[in-house]
This record gives structure tokens, sequence and C-alpha cells, in this order.
């Protein structure tokens, strides 16, 4: 058996033990040492980036939408507003599993799939952080209440309230007011970073209309709220806030009474009616028939709603007062005579042969006359314009001469857009040779120039031009631009605004009798027995100045007759009227076209209707107290 002396060295072991004990050791004030200098670089060198850090996820920066500048009438009626709604809306920061969120939020309140897909796209769309998404809108009572009930289960859902627009005439004053609608994601990537900075915390954006043109105007100035939040987000308290400015108002020359009584008056036919405020060329009656509601698109319509009003072969949606191109027919026939008179092709006393149509030397084609058989032997511009006589102005056109034709109808504000204070206006035609080099790369023939002697061929105009033509001839030419809003922000503003020449006269200088001529035949296109349009002037308490027109929507062949019976229903002429009144002091200018009314008399009729409300008005303020 061996001696234990061989078998273990304790000098040895204690000397290998003390060595671990020292590595131990330093490994230990090592490991200290790191953890020390990590709390020293935590605590001391970066502890005011951690604060900062801390702080946001503490405190935020939360957008406030300014209010919206709202819209009134010309009598102060308020046709823009703004009412509350609620939002329910989701900061993705807070969300846990947003799927998981969206099936609780769905037992709760109705989610459509369309509010679902919206809320995903606005998502991407560029934000800041911790800025709400609004996922549903419009949410009722009862929504309001499950949500709060359950707040404990939906960290990052919010309810908000906010105001939203409101256009309580509905469909009455669409095509002019307009409407506001999402932003959308075409919109915003056209932002530069003021507008970005103008539109946080505001989900909504001029569409069209005065909504449109005034944008900048009507948005107002984002406020600001700095707000301390617990770590499910909520709003413990407001550490700061700047507060938003308001939009500025609108105050409009539209009266909401006419544009009632023109909506009445068309009795649901398509078409427009324009009345214009021959002092000022204030817009006082701008009608699309059909129409619709601007509600709908507030939130967001629904795509069957959208759908249908898309696919209407009544196009509710387009803009027939700016957008419409009409041929004018027989309306520009006082502003052609008096053309004539101011060139010196004519006078008074010129007269014309009319067995019912006029030749040009040397072509068979005959241009025919409405009136089969003719108006007289021999008819002078009076008649013409009175009983509307193609066949004069036939004559008429070719000897004044294309050229002189399109420098004088310019003056009237033809061919070329009004500049009205609304987006999308467009031009209309008003033919020239070169425009007709230009726009089809033909020459100019006489047979062109006889059809724009009575408004047809080439020659389209849209229903505002023909009020501003009406208001040109009823202002003795001066070129009045239209315009819709008389001002923009305080009330006690308006005058100053409505005492300003904004006439814009285009050096037109025609003789004051051959004025009065014009004058004198278009007052008894409507007061004399055998006037166009004196259907109106039973029970007429006042004089007006007017004339007829129809405009052919298909072409009629040499030698036929037009047969209503054998047309389609919107094939049939479109009815055309313009007038001015009261005859020694105009103040209103007005043009209506019935689509496919056939008969003049059908426009004739609505403008009575509209002038007569306007005129009662007048008598009101001019009665004494």
């Amino acid at each position: 058996m061996p001696d234990s002396h061989h078998l273990k060295d304790h000098y040895k072991d204690a000397r290998i033990f003390n060595f671990r004990l020292l590595m131990a050791v330093i490994i230990i004030f090592i490991l200290v040492g790191v953890l020390l200098g990590r709390f020293y670089q935590l605590q001391v060198i970066k502890h005011q980036d951690f604060v900062t850090q801390s702080d946001k996820n503490r405190v935020q920066v939360q957008p406030i939408a300014p209010t919206r500048g709202l819209i009134y009438d010309r009598k102060g009626v308020l046709i823009a507003d703004n009412r509350p709604s609620y939002t329910l809306s989701l900061i993705k920061e807070y969300l846990g599993d947003i799927d998981e969120t969206l099936a609780v939020l769905g037992g709760l309140v109705e989610l459509r799939d369309r509010d679902i897909e919206g809320y995903h796209k606005r998502q991407k769309q560029r934000r800041r952080p911790f800025q709400a998404v609004p996922l549903k809108y419009r949410l009722t009572e009862v929504d309001i209440a499950r949500i709060a009930v359950n707040e404990y289960r939906l960290p990052g859902v919010e309810v908000e309230a906010q105001l939203v627009r409101d256009y309580p005439f509905g469909d009455l004053l669409a095509h002019s007011v307009g409407y506001v609608g999402r932003i959308n994601e075409r919109e915003l990537e056209g932002f530069d970073e003021d507008q970005y900075r103008r539109y946080r915390g505001t989900h909504t954006i001029g569409k069209i209309g005065l909504e449109r043109q005034y944008e900048g105007r009507l948005l107002g100035e984002v406020g600001y709220e700095h707000v301390e939040t617990n770590a499910r987000g909520r709003v413990l308290r407001v550490l700061e806030r700047i507060d938003p400015q308001p939009g500025e108002d609108l105050r409009l020359y539209l009266d909401i009474e006419l544009q009632a009584a023109a909506v009445a008056a068309m009795d649901g036919r398509r078409g427009s009616v324009v009345a214009l405020d021959v002092k000022t060329g204030g817009v006082l009656v701008m009608v699309s028939t059909p129409s619709y509601d601007p509600n709908l698109f507030v939130t967001g319509i629904s795509y069957k709603d959208y759908d249908a009003l898309n696919g209407s072969l009544d196009l509710p949606l387009f803009n027939r007062a700016i957008q419409g191109q009409y041929p004018p027919g027989s309306t520009v026939k006082p502003m052609l005579g008096l053309g004539g008179l101011h060139a010196g092709v004519v006078n008074t006393q010129s007269s014309v042969l009319d067995p019912g149509y006029f030749q040009l030397k040397g072509e068979e084609r005959k241009y025919r006359d409405w009136k089969r058989k003719g108006h007289a032997h021999r008819v002078q511009l009076h008649q013409a314009i009175v009983q509307s006589c193609d066949t004069y102005f036939y004559e008429l056109a070719y000897k004044t001469g294309i050229d002189r034709m399109h420098e004088f109808g310019s003056h009237f504000g033809l061919g070329v857009r009004t500049g009205v204070d609304i987006p999308s206006e467009r031009t209309g035609i008003w033919p020239s040779r070169e425009w007709k080099r230009r726009a089809r790369g033909l020459a100019w023939y006489p047979g062109d120039t006889i059809n724009v002697g009575i408004g047809q061929g080439a020659v389209l105009t849209t229903p505002l031009q023909l009020a501003t033509m009406s208001a040109t001839l009823a202002s003795r030419g001066e070129l009045i631009k239209p315009k819709f809003v008389r001002n923009v922000g305080p009330e006690e503003d308006a005058r100053e605004e409505d005492n300003e020449d904004l006439n814009e006269t285009q050096g037109l200088k025609v003789s004051e009798r051959h004025w009065d001529s014009v004058y004198k035949a278009m007052e008894d296109v409507v007061h004399s027995p055998r006037g166009t349009a004196q259907s109106i002037n039973r029970g007429l308490t006042y004089r007006m100045a007017g004339k007829t027109g129809t405009a052919q929507v298909v072409g009629i062949a040499q030698g036929e007759e037009y047969d209503s019976e054998a047309l389609k229903e919107r094939q049939r002429d479109h009815a055309l009227f313009v007038a001015f009144a009261p005859v020694d002091d105009p103040k209103i200018a007005i043009a209506v076209i019935v689509e496919n009314g056939e008969k003049s008399s059908s426009a004739a009729k609505v403008a009575r209707k509209v002038v007569d409300v306007y005129m009662l008005d007048q008598s009101d303020e001019d009665a004494p107290l």
C-alpha cells in the first residue's frame, strides 16, 4: 500500500485554489467594472438622450384641424355648414395585432369591407408617427357607447369628435358650391411641404366647384397640442396648445331662392339655367339638371351610389352650365344683327326677300328657314329678330363675312372662357378661318359662314357664355366677368368689393340708336303678339327683352321637314332662351337651355318664372318701410 504522502500535494492544491480564486475575483471586478461603466454611460453620458426618447414615448405633438370656412348666399343664408361627427380612428404605434383589433371592433360596430380597405390605403399614405388614421366615419351613439365600455381591450383605438362638411340644400347647389371629399393618394403625392403641414389633422379637401377654387381660403391654419400619454396611448393631460385658425367665410352673389325657383321651373328636365347680375357680374343662379347630393361624397361615397351617378344616361355629375357645349341657335341673332348695323352692312330699313330659304349664287343647296313659306315678302331686321327669320340672317352673315362676325362675337365673350371663379370651364367654339384650319385642317367656305349666321354649324356655347352675352347686350357692350364670390372674410367687408367696378370694357363703341333698335326688337320678341316668346307675356308687370332659339341635335336632310314623332326623345331639338330685364334699366340677364325641349317657349317659361321671383324681390326691397 503506497504512502499517502505520495498521493496528495497540499501545497500544490493550495496554489491552484488561490490562482482560481484570484482569477474569479479579477473576472468579477472586470464584470462589475463593465457594469458600472455601462451604468455610467446610460445614466450620465446618455442621460439626456434617453430622457428625450422617453418623452417621445410619453409626450406627443397632435395636430388640431382648423374649422373650415362657411359659405353664405347673397342674403346670408348658410349653404355650406360644418356639423359635428364622431370618427373611429386607429394609432398604429399603439396597436398590437391589427387583425385582432379589427376583429374585436367588428364585433362592436358595423365595419364594411370598404371601411377596412380604405383604412389600409390611408395607413400607407405619408403621415406623422402617432397620427390617428380614420377607420369609420359617422359613428352612432350606440357605437360610441360600445367602444367606451370595451376601451380596456382596445389600445390605440380612439373616437374623435370632428366637424364634417354639410350641405343643407342637398342637390340644389351641387354644381356651383361643389363638395369636399377625402384626400386621395394622388392629391397627397402632389402636396409640397407647406401643403402637407396645412393638411395635418385634416382628412378632406375641396374637390369641385367653389370648395375647390377657394380651398386655400376656406381651409384655415392647423393648430397643435403637446399632450402627455400613458403606455396605452391615452391622453393624460395637455401640456401646450396652439389654437388653429379657422378658414375664411365666403359670401356669394348666388340666391338660394332664385336657385330653387329655377330648379322647380325645370321640372326634372335636363338642361341648365344661368342668371347674372348685370351691374356686378355676380352669378345669381347656376343650375344644371339633373343634379346630385354632394353630402354623399363628404366622408366617402359607396361604390353602389357612385356607379348609379356615373352610369346614368342623364349625367347628373356633369356641370352643363360651364361644361355643356351647345349650338346657340337663334339666341345669337340680336348680337349678329347689332354687328351688321355697326359694320354698316345693313340698316334698320334694309330688307331681304324671304321665300323661305336662302341660296348662294351658283349653288343648288337651299338654306331653309324654319318657317317653310317665309315670314313675309321682304323682311327687315326688327321683324327678323322678333320672328326669328333665318333667311334674313343667312344673307346678313354672308354680307358681313366670318372675319367681322368672329371679331364682333368675341366682344361678347363667345369662344373663350369667361373667367368665372369655379374650375373646369370649357371654351365653346366661336369659329374663324384660323380655327378651322387649325382644328380641322380645312379651308373656310361660304356655307360655313351661312350656318354661323343662325348659331349652327361649328358654333358651340356654354349656358354661362350665353348668359354673359345677354348681360353684355344689357350693359350696352361692357363684357362682364361672371363671379360667384362677393367677398371673402367678414360680412362687413362685403360692400367694399361690391363697389369695385370689375366690368371689362372691350372697346366696343356702337351707336346708341343701334342699341335702341336691337333692344326694341328683343322687347317685342316677348311683348309683341307675333314675337316668338309672346306666350310668356301674360300678366307680365315689367318689360323683358329676350330671344328664343332652337338647336338641332341631329341633322335633317335637304328637302325633309323636322318630324318630332319620328325622332327619339334625346334626338329632338334643344330649346333655348336668353333675356334681360327690366328693359329700361337692366338688372338681371338670364340664359336657359332645355335639352330636347323642342319648343323654345319651354325655355322661355323657365326664364319667366326665375325673373318673376327676382323682380318681386326687387319690388320688396324698394317698398317703403
